[in-house]
Protein backbone atom coordinates (compact mmCIF):
# COMPACT_ATOMS: atom_id res chain seq x y z
CA UNK A 1 0.00 0.00 0.00
CA UNK A 2 1.32 3.70 -1.14
CA UNK A 3 2.34 5.68 2.06
CA UNK A 4 0.29 8.06 1.03
CA UNK A 5 -2.70 5.78 1.44
CA UNK A 6 -1.48 3.97 4.71
CA UNK A 7 -3.62 6.49 6.46
CA UNK A 8 -6.97 8.46 5.66
CA UNK A 9 -5.61 11.39 8.51
CA UNK A 10 -2.81 11.30 5.60
CA UNK A 11 -4.30 11.13 2.21
CA UNK A 12 -6.63 13.87 2.73
CA UNK A 13 -4.75 16.13 5.13
CA UNK A 14 -3.26 17.99 2.33
CA UNK A 15 0.19 18.59 3.98
CA UNK A 16 3.28 20.05 1.86
CA UNK A 17 5.38 17.40 3.28
CA UNK A 18 5.50 14.78 5.94
CA UNK A 19 8.88 13.15 7.38
CA UNK A 20 9.27 9.73 9.29
CA UNK A 21 12.10 9.61 11.08
CA UNK A 22 14.31 6.61 12.80
CA UNK A 23 17.25 6.27 14.57
CA UNK A 24 17.76 2.90 16.04
CA UNK A 25 20.72 3.31 17.83
CA UNK A 26 18.89 5.92 19.83
CA UNK A 27 15.13 4.87 19.95
CA UNK A 28 14.61 7.66 17.95
CA UNK A 29 10.73 7.48 16.39
CA UNK A 30 9.60 10.95 15.26
CA UNK A 31 7.06 12.47 12.68
CA UNK A 32 7.36 16.04 11.23
CA UNK A 33 4.68 17.54 9.44
CA UNK A 34 5.13 20.50 7.49
CA UNK A 35 1.39 21.97 6.53
CA UNK A 36 2.23 25.04 4.68
CA UNK A 37 5.53 27.30 3.49
CA UNK A 38 2.95 29.75 1.84
CA UNK A 39 4.28 32.88 4.04
CA UNK A 40 7.82 30.93 5.10
CA UNK A 41 9.88 28.78 7.05
CA UNK A 42 7.41 26.12 9.13
CA UNK A 43 7.80 26.86 12.44
CA UNK A 44 5.89 24.60 15.28
CA UNK A 45 7.30 22.90 18.39
CA UNK A 46 8.11 18.98 19.15
CA UNK A 47 5.98 16.91 21.33
CA UNK A 48 7.30 13.85 22.92
CA UNK A 49 4.44 11.65 23.89
CA UNK A 50 3.60 7.87 24.47
CA UNK A 51 1.13 7.78 22.06
CA UNK A 52 -1.46 4.74 22.14
CA UNK A 53 -0.07 3.60 18.39
CA UNK A 54 1.65 5.02 15.17
CA UNK A 55 -1.68 6.04 14.01
CA UNK A 56 -2.56 8.37 16.71
CA UNK A 57 0.57 10.18 16.34
CA UNK A 58 0.15 10.98 12.63
CA UNK A 59 -3.34 12.05 13.40
CA UNK A 60 -2.06 14.47 15.88
CA UNK A 61 0.92 15.59 13.99
CA UNK A 62 -0.83 16.52 10.71
CA UNK A 63 -3.97 18.85 13.08
CA UNK A 64 -0.82 20.45 14.82
CA UNK A 65 0.76 21.22 12.05
CA UNK A 66 -2.06 22.74 10.23
CA UNK A 67 -3.36 24.67 13.41
CA UNK A 68 0.30 26.07 13.64
CA UNK A 69 -0.11 27.65 9.94
CA UNK A 70 -3.42 29.31 10.80
CA UNK A 71 -2.17 30.26 13.61
CA UNK A 72 0.96 32.19 11.99
CA UNK A 73 -1.41 33.55 9.25
CA UNK A 74 -3.73 35.23 12.32
CA UNK A 75 -0.93 36.50 13.94
CA UNK A 76 0.22 38.10 11.56
CA UNK A 77 3.40 36.41 11.43
CA UNK A 78 5.56 35.55 8.02
CA UNK A 79 6.05 31.85 9.05
CA UNK A 80 4.31 28.52 7.78
CA UNK A 81 3.27 26.16 10.48
CA UNK A 82 4.48 22.78 11.51
CA UNK A 83 4.54 20.45 14.04
CA UNK A 84 6.88 17.28 15.04
CA UNK A 85 6.03 14.67 17.13
CA UNK A 86 8.05 12.15 19.03
CA UNK A 87 6.31 8.65 19.91
CA UNK A 88 7.99 7.34 23.55
CA UNK A 89 7.74 8.56 27.24
CA UNK A 90 9.75 11.75 28.11
CA UNK A 91 10.28 10.70 31.54
CA UNK A 92 11.51 7.27 30.42
CA UNK A 93 13.04 7.79 26.54
CA UNK A 94 14.64 11.22 26.64
CA UNK A 95 18.72 10.97 26.11
CA UNK A 96 21.40 13.07 24.39
CA UNK A 97 21.70 11.07 21.91
CA UNK A 98 18.19 10.55 20.99
CA UNK A 99 17.47 14.64 21.02
CA UNK A 100 20.76 15.09 19.02
CA UNK A 101 19.62 12.08 16.28
CA UNK A 102 16.54 14.29 15.77
CA UNK A 103 18.26 17.91 15.75
CA UNK A 104 20.15 15.83 12.82
CA UNK A 105 16.52 15.16 11.07
CA UNK A 106 15.30 18.55 11.59
CA UNK A 107 18.61 20.07 10.01
CA UNK A 108 18.38 17.79 6.86
CA UNK A 109 15.23 19.85 5.92
CA UNK A 110 17.37 22.56 5.23
CA UNK A 111 15.47 25.30 6.99
CA UNK A 112 12.19 24.26 6.09
CA UNK A 113 10.90 23.77 9.73
CA UNK A 114 11.91 25.48 12.86
CA UNK A 115 11.20 23.76 15.92
CA UNK A 116 10.45 24.95 19.52
CA UNK A 117 9.34 23.32 22.99
CA UNK A 118 5.63 21.72 23.54
CA UNK A 119 4.43 18.86 25.34
CA UNK A 120 6.98 16.75 27.00
CA UNK A 121 10.01 18.93 25.75
CA UNK A 122 11.30 21.84 27.56
CA UNK A 123 13.88 24.68 26.99
CA UNK A 124 17.16 22.66 28.31
CA UNK A 125 16.01 20.15 25.05
CA UNK A 126 15.97 22.50 22.63
CA UNK A 127 19.57 23.25 23.68
CA UNK A 128 20.72 20.03 22.95
CA UNK A 129 18.74 19.76 20.25
CA UNK A 130 20.57 23.04 18.61
CA UNK A 131 23.91 21.12 18.86
CA UNK A 132 22.74 19.85 15.64
CA UNK A 133 20.57 22.32 13.98
CA UNK A 134 20.77 25.84 13.36
CA UNK A 135 16.93 25.44 13.14
CA UNK A 136 16.05 25.06 17.22
CA UNK A 137 13.96 27.83 18.53
CA UNK A 138 12.77 28.31 22.52
CA UNK A 139 16.74 27.61 23.60
CA UNK A 140 18.05 28.93 26.99
CA UNK A 141 18.74 32.94 27.54
CA UNK A 142 22.29 31.83 28.29
CA UNK A 143 22.26 29.78 24.75
CA UNK A 144 21.01 32.83 23.23
CA UNK A 145 17.56 31.88 23.30
CA UNK A 146 13.90 33.48 24.19
CA UNK A 147 13.82 30.96 26.82
CA UNK A 148 9.96 29.49 28.18
CA UNK A 149 7.47 30.56 25.51
CA UNK A 150 4.63 29.71 28.08
CA UNK A 151 5.31 33.02 29.31
CA UNK A 152 3.98 34.78 26.98
CA UNK A 153 1.47 31.76 25.56
CA UNK A 154 -0.62 32.59 28.65
CA UNK A 155 -0.52 36.35 28.23
CA UNK A 156 -1.97 36.04 24.84
CA UNK A 157 -4.52 33.88 25.93
CA UNK A 158 -5.48 36.54 28.49
CA UNK A 159 -5.67 39.13 26.14
CA UNK A 160 -8.13 37.04 24.13
CA UNK A 161 -10.26 35.97 27.07
CA UNK A 162 -9.90 39.78 27.27
CA UNK A 163 -11.39 40.40 24.21
CA UNK A 164 -14.10 37.76 24.72
CA UNK A 165 -15.07 39.80 27.86
CA UNK A 166 -15.73 42.55 25.76
CA UNK A 167 -17.35 40.91 23.20
CA UNK A 168 -19.72 39.57 26.06
CA UNK A 169 -20.19 41.56 28.50
CA UNK A 170 -19.10 44.87 26.97
CA UNK A 171 -15.89 45.29 28.73
CA UNK A 172 -12.21 44.08 28.75
CA UNK A 173 -12.16 43.40 32.46
CA UNK A 174 -12.49 39.72 33.87
CA UNK A 175 -12.90 41.41 37.47
CA UNK A 176 -15.57 39.84 39.38
CA UNK A 177 -16.13 36.97 36.77
CA UNK A 178 -15.47 32.95 38.22
CA UNK A 179 -12.89 31.23 35.69
CA UNK A 180 -12.22 27.32 35.29
CA UNK A 181 -8.70 26.52 34.55
CA UNK A 182 -8.18 22.80 33.38
CA UNK A 183 -4.92 22.08 33.13
CA UNK A 184 -2.22 24.32 35.60
CA UNK A 185 0.79 23.36 34.55
CA UNK A 186 3.86 26.12 32.65
CA UNK A 187 0.88 27.69 30.96
CA UNK A 188 -2.47 27.38 32.69
CA UNK A 189 0.19 28.64 35.80
CA UNK A 190 0.57 32.03 34.60
CA UNK A 191 -2.45 32.09 33.24
CA UNK A 192 -4.49 32.32 36.49
CA UNK A 193 -1.74 34.68 37.65
CA UNK A 194 -3.41 36.93 35.41
CA UNK A 195 -6.13 36.08 35.60
CA UNK A 196 -6.36 36.27 39.31
CA UNK A 197 -4.66 39.78 39.15
CA UNK A 198 -7.49 40.74 37.07
CA UNK A 199 -9.62 40.31 39.57
CA UNK A 200 -11.43 37.03 38.60
CA UNK A 201 -12.12 34.37 41.04
CA UNK A 202 -10.23 31.06 39.81
CA UNK A 203 -11.33 27.32 40.02
CA UNK A 204 -8.79 24.97 38.69
CA UNK A 205 -8.20 21.06 37.67
CA UNK A 206 -5.49 18.81 36.88
CA UNK A 207 -3.94 15.35 37.30
CA UNK A 208 -0.78 16.86 38.95
CA UNK A 209 -1.36 17.10 42.55
CA UNK A 210 2.37 19.29 42.65
CA UNK A 211 0.39 21.29 39.46
CA UNK A 212 -2.85 22.18 41.71
CA UNK A 213 -1.15 23.03 45.23
CA UNK A 214 1.21 25.45 43.01
CA UNK A 215 -2.25 26.73 42.10
CA UNK A 216 -3.88 26.98 45.10
CA UNK A 217 -0.79 28.63 46.31
CA UNK A 218 -1.94 31.15 44.57
CA UNK A 219 -5.22 31.51 45.37
CA UNK A 220 -7.16 29.52 43.02
CA UNK A 221 -9.67 26.97 44.50
CA UNK A 222 -9.48 22.84 43.05
CA UNK A 223 -11.68 20.66 41.07
CA UNK A 224 -11.70 17.53 39.62
CA UNK A 225 -11.66 17.38 36.02
CA UNK A 226 -15.48 16.11 35.42
CA UNK A 227 -17.24 18.74 38.01
CA UNK A 228 -14.84 21.56 37.08
CA UNK A 229 -16.11 21.36 33.26
CA UNK A 230 -19.70 21.70 33.89
CA UNK A 231 -19.24 24.27 37.00
CA UNK A 232 -21.44 27.40 37.16
CA UNK A 233 -18.65 29.70 35.77
CA UNK A 234 -18.21 32.72 33.58
CA UNK A 235 -15.44 31.02 31.56
CA UNK A 236 -14.29 27.86 30.50
CA UNK A 237 -10.69 27.67 30.11
CA UNK A 238 -9.19 24.51 28.31
CA UNK A 239 -5.40 24.66 29.08
CA UNK A 240 -4.26 20.82 29.44
CA UNK A 241 -4.27 18.11 25.88
CA UNK A 242 -6.67 18.85 23.18
CA UNK A 243 -10.40 17.65 22.66
CA UNK A 244 -11.95 18.23 25.54
CA UNK A 245 -14.98 20.13 23.95
CA UNK A 246 -17.36 17.31 22.73
CA UNK A 247 -20.57 16.60 21.81
CA UNK A 248 -21.68 15.46 25.31
CA UNK A 249 -19.78 18.29 27.04
CA UNK A 250 -21.49 21.10 24.87
CA UNK A 251 -25.09 20.97 26.33
CA UNK A 252 -23.88 20.49 30.03
CA UNK A 253 -21.68 23.70 29.75
CA UNK A 254 -23.10 26.45 31.90
CA UNK A 255 -20.14 28.92 30.99
CA UNK A 256 -20.98 31.36 28.24
CA UNK A 257 -17.54 31.66 27.16
CA UNK A 258 -14.97 29.04 26.18
CA UNK A 259 -11.63 30.31 25.62
CA UNK A 260 -8.07 28.08 26.61
CA UNK A 261 -4.77 27.18 25.44
CA UNK A 262 -5.07 23.77 24.46
CA UNK A 263 -4.93 22.87 20.82
CA UNK A 264 -7.13 21.19 19.12
CA UNK A 265 -9.78 21.82 21.71
CA UNK A 266 -12.97 20.66 19.90
CA UNK A 267 -13.27 17.17 19.24
CA UNK A 268 -14.29 17.53 15.80
CA UNK A 269 -15.60 19.96 13.20
CA UNK A 270 -19.11 21.00 13.67
CA UNK A 271 -18.92 21.39 17.72
CA UNK A 272 -18.10 24.86 16.70
CA UNK A 273 -21.65 25.30 15.34
CA UNK A 274 -23.06 23.34 18.52
CA UNK A 275 -21.72 26.10 20.62
CA UNK A 276 -22.38 28.86 18.89
CA UNK A 277 -26.13 27.62 18.56
CA UNK A 278 -26.34 27.16 22.29
CA UNK A 279 -25.34 31.16 22.37
CA UNK A 280 -21.42 29.85 23.86
CA UNK A 281 -18.90 32.59 22.61
CA UNK A 282 -15.49 29.99 21.54
CA UNK A 283 -12.23 31.60 21.05
CA UNK A 284 -10.60 30.14 17.93
CA UNK A 285 -7.50 27.94 19.99
CA UNK A 286 -5.08 28.93 17.93
CA UNK A 287 -5.80 32.33 18.10
CA UNK A 288 -5.81 32.74 21.66
CA UNK A 289 -2.66 30.70 22.13
CA UNK A 290 -0.06 32.50 19.71
CA UNK A 291 1.57 34.26 22.49
CA UNK A 292 3.97 31.43 22.62
CA UNK A 293 4.35 31.21 18.58
CA UNK A 294 5.35 34.73 18.81
CA UNK A 295 7.96 34.64 21.23
CA UNK A 296 9.74 32.01 19.90
CA UNK A 297 9.17 33.10 16.06
CA UNK A 298 10.98 36.85 17.31
CA UNK A 299 13.81 34.46 18.28
CA UNK A 300 13.48 32.50 14.86
CA UNK A 301 13.48 35.68 12.02
CA UNK A 302 13.75 38.91 14.68
CA UNK A 303 16.03 41.68 13.46
CA UNK A 304 18.81 42.22 16.60
CA UNK A 305 17.99 38.91 18.42
CA UNK A 306 15.02 37.88 20.76
CA UNK A 307 13.70 41.14 22.03
CA UNK A 308 11.12 40.43 24.89
CA UNK A 309 9.41 43.93 24.87
CA UNK A 310 9.07 43.42 21.16
CA UNK A 311 7.89 39.53 21.30
CA UNK A 312 5.03 40.88 23.69
CA UNK A 313 3.81 43.86 22.18
CA UNK A 314 3.01 41.38 19.28
CA UNK A 315 1.29 39.29 21.83
CA UNK A 316 -1.15 41.85 23.13
CA UNK A 317 -2.09 42.18 19.48
CA UNK A 318 -3.80 39.17 19.92
CA UNK A 319 -6.47 41.16 21.76
CA UNK A 320 -7.55 43.06 18.57
CA UNK A 321 -7.40 40.46 16.23
CA UNK A 322 -9.66 38.00 18.43
CA UNK A 323 -11.89 40.70 18.62
CA UNK A 324 -11.58 41.45 14.79
CA UNK A 325 -12.34 37.59 14.45
CA UNK A 326 -15.72 37.91 16.74
CA UNK A 327 -16.20 41.07 14.40
CA UNK A 328 -15.98 39.05 11.04
CA UNK A 329 -18.06 35.80 12.36
CA UNK A 330 -20.78 38.31 13.55
CA UNK A 331 -20.71 39.90 9.35
CA UNK A 332 -20.54 36.85 7.59
CA UNK A 333 -22.91 35.00 9.84
CA UNK A 334 -20.58 32.05 10.87
CA UNK A 335 -19.19 30.73 14.15
CA UNK A 336 -15.72 32.91 15.28
CA UNK A 337 -13.50 29.32 14.09
CA UNK A 338 -14.96 29.59 10.66
CA UNK A 339 -14.19 33.10 10.92
CA UNK A 340 -10.83 32.62 11.56
CA UNK A 341 -10.13 29.97 9.43
CA UNK A 342 -11.44 32.55 6.45
CA UNK A 343 -9.34 34.88 7.63
CA UNK A 344 -5.55 32.98 8.01
CA UNK A 345 -6.67 30.96 4.53
CA UNK A 346 -6.86 34.59 3.10
CA UNK A 347 -3.78 35.69 4.31
CA UNK A 348 -1.93 32.60 2.91
CA UNK A 349 -3.68 32.99 -0.07
CA UNK A 350 -2.95 37.06 -0.44
CA UNK A 351 0.50 37.63 0.78
CA UNK A 352 1.69 33.86 -0.16
CA UNK A 353 1.17 34.85 -3.87
CA UNK A 354 3.83 37.55 -3.35
CA UNK A 355 6.47 35.01 -3.34
CA UNK A 356 5.66 33.69 -6.52
CA UNK A 357 7.60 37.06 -7.80
CA UNK A 358 11.58 35.42 -7.26
CA UNK A 359 13.13 38.78 -4.97
CA UNK A 360 16.99 37.63 -5.67
CA UNK A 361 18.81 37.87 -1.97
CA UNK A 362 15.35 37.79 -0.01
CA UNK A 363 13.67 34.69 -1.67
Amino acid sequence: MSVFDRSDHLKDAGHEQVVFCQDRASGLKAIIAVYSTALGPALGGTRFYPYASEDAAVEDVLKLSKAMAYKAACAGIDLGGGKAVILGDPSRDKTEALLRAYGRFVQSLGGRYYTACDVGTVVRDMDVIAKETDFATGRSPEDGGAGDSAVLTAFGVFQAMRAAAQQTWGGPSLAGRRVAVEGVGKVGHHLVEHLLADGASVVVSDVSPDALARAKALGAETASVEAMRTADCDVYAPCALGGSVTDELVPALQAPVVCGAANNQLAHPGIEKSLADRGILYTPDYVANAGGLVQVADEAVGRGGFRFERAKAKAAQIFDTTLAIFALAESDGVPPAVAADRLAERRMADVGRLRSVLVPGRD
